[in-house]
This record gives structure tokens, sequence and C-alpha cells, in this order.
């Protein structure tokens, strides 16, 4: 004995209505300004209207880093390059004093020199600043991400860190330790540990150290007088210009270590494989016929 089943709408069948469509009357006319919808104001982001809070909880990210640490490496480049300009004016200068004690000199040609040697000293001073400025910014992302990442807080707070590499004297030191505590933290060492800078950031440091030592003894004999005294000074000026240098390229260096560390596979950097040939595989298992309801 066989049985139906057969479902029903509940209530029984019914037909569905046709919806009568109401014509066009126009757009809705009000006759006084609504209460409801946007505030009557310009588009904002939602921070800036009053009553509301004006902190944005912006979360630093790796990418943010990255972007960053692009921009100081660049400056650090740039810096170098001046700094070595302004090295090559210092020895040429010092060429010409040693050629006029046989005779006099072209004017224009101590001219040439002298603007060679101050306008490189000047932009290079310039850059410096900027890319200082820079590279601090990298420097508290960095931590706040290393710390991030490792689930921590920082070894020391912002404005501590800030304090320490703006006293002179103070920052040829703690300069070195700060970078040492986040590199502890980039290689995810364990907190109770000490930090042990790596080589790379002890060569860094001894180049910290041995740039700020000369450029406070070539301030200082600037105020000698006399002309073995200039002559002397000339060429502390060059030596300092090449500490300037060296210290340029192996913060660059650092940085981009330190952000390939926090971020160990970039994607931009990353190379896409893709397969040109296969060979010595064993030939798949063609479908002899091909059923009714399987696709094309």
């Amino acid at each position: 004995m066989l049985t139906r089943w057969v479902a029903t709408v509940p209530g029984g069948v019914r037909r569905r209505q046709r919806r009568r469509r109401l014509p066009y009357l126009g757009p809705p006319a009000y006759g006084s300004t609504p209460r409801w919808g946007f505030p009557a104001l310009a588009w904002r982001w939602p921070t800036t209207v009053p009553g509301t809070s004006s902190e944005v909880d912006r979360p630093v990210t790796v990418d943010r880093v990255r972007l960053v640490a692009g921009n100081a490496s660049a400056m650090m480049w740039a810096v170098a390059a001046l700094a070595l300009l302004a090295a090559g004016g210092e020895v040429w200068r010092y060429v010409l004093m040693v050629r006029s004690l046989d005779g006099a000199l072209s004017s224009r040609l101590v001219a040439t020199s002298d603007a060679v040697v101050t306008t490189a000293a000047v932009l290079a001073l310039a850059f410096a600043v900027l890319a200082v400025v820079v590279v601090v910014w990298w420097l508290l992302l960095a931590r706040r991400v290393a710390a991030d990442i490792v689930h921590r807080t920082p070894a020391r707070p912002d404005w501590q860190v800030l304090v320490y590499l703006a006293v002179p004297g103070v920052n040829l030191v703690m300069a070195g330790v700060v970078l040492a505590e986040l590199e502890h933290q980039v290689l995810r060492r364990p907190a109770g540990g000490r930090p042990r800078p790596s080589r790379a950031t002890v060569v860094w440091w001894a180049a910290w150290v041995l740039s700020g030592l000369l450029f406070g003894a070539t301030v200082v004999w600037r105020f000698r007088g006399g002309a073995q005294a200039q002559a002397d000074g000339i060429v502390l000026t060059a030596v300092t210009d090449l500490a300037a240098v060296a210290v340029a390229v192996l913060t660059a260096l650092a940085v981009r270590r330190l952000t390939a560390l926090l971020s160990p596979m970039d994607p931009d950097r990353v190379r896409h494989l893709r397969v040109v040939s296969v060979s010595g595989a064993p030939e798949p298992a063609l479908r002899a016929t091909r059923t009714v309801p399987s696709r094309r």
C-alpha cells in the first residue's frame, strides 16, 4: 500500500495577489527641515563631531614600520653622500692650503672651494637633522611592534628613550643600549635575559661613539688660532665627515636589518614561482567517457 503526501500552504491554497503599482508623484516635499538623518554639518571623521572622543586608536602595523624604515634608509644614504662630498671639499681645501705655501692662489679657485665646503656642510647638517627625526620615529614604532609581537611591554617608556637620545654625551652610551634592547625583542629572546648586542649592533655603536667624540674634538679645535691649528682643523673635520658617512651607512643597514627581522617575509620581495615544465612525472589518467550531468 502506497501513501502519497501532499504539502499545502498553511491556511489553504492562496493566490498570490498582484501588488498595485502607484504612480510616481515626484520627490517628497517637507514644510520644514526634517529632524532625522545626519547632523547638519559637512562630512568629517566621526571623532571630530562635538561630544565624541577626539582620540583615535591607530594600531601600529609592520607595514607602517616598513614604510617609515624605507624613508629613513633613503635619507641616511643621502646624508652619507652629502657628508662624503663635505669630506672631499675639506681635502680639497687642505690641498689648496699646502699649495699656497709656494705661491698665491686664484681667488676664484679659493672661493669655489669655500662654496663647496659650506654648501655640502649645510646640506649634510640639514639632512642629518631630518634623517635623525625619521630614524627616531622608526625606532619608536619598531619598539611598539616588537613588543606587540612577543606580547610584552617595551623595556623603557618612549619619553625615557627620547631623553636618552636627546641629551648630548648621554646619547653616545644609551643609543647603543636602546638599539640592543630593540634587537633583543625583535629576535624573540627571553624577556628576563640580558640584551646581548650582535656584532652589527656593536659595530654601529662603536662608529656612533667615535663619530660623537670626533665631532666634539672638532668643535673644540676650531677655537684655536694659528695656521697650523687651522690646517689640523681641516684634517680633523674631514675625518669627522668620514665618520659621519660610516654612521649614516651603518644606520641605514641597521634599520633595514631590524625591519626585515620584524617581518621576515616581505611580499614585495618574494619572487613568484611558476611551473615551466614537468619532467619524469607519470602521465595522468584521462577520463575515457563523459557522463551526462558532467560539465564540459
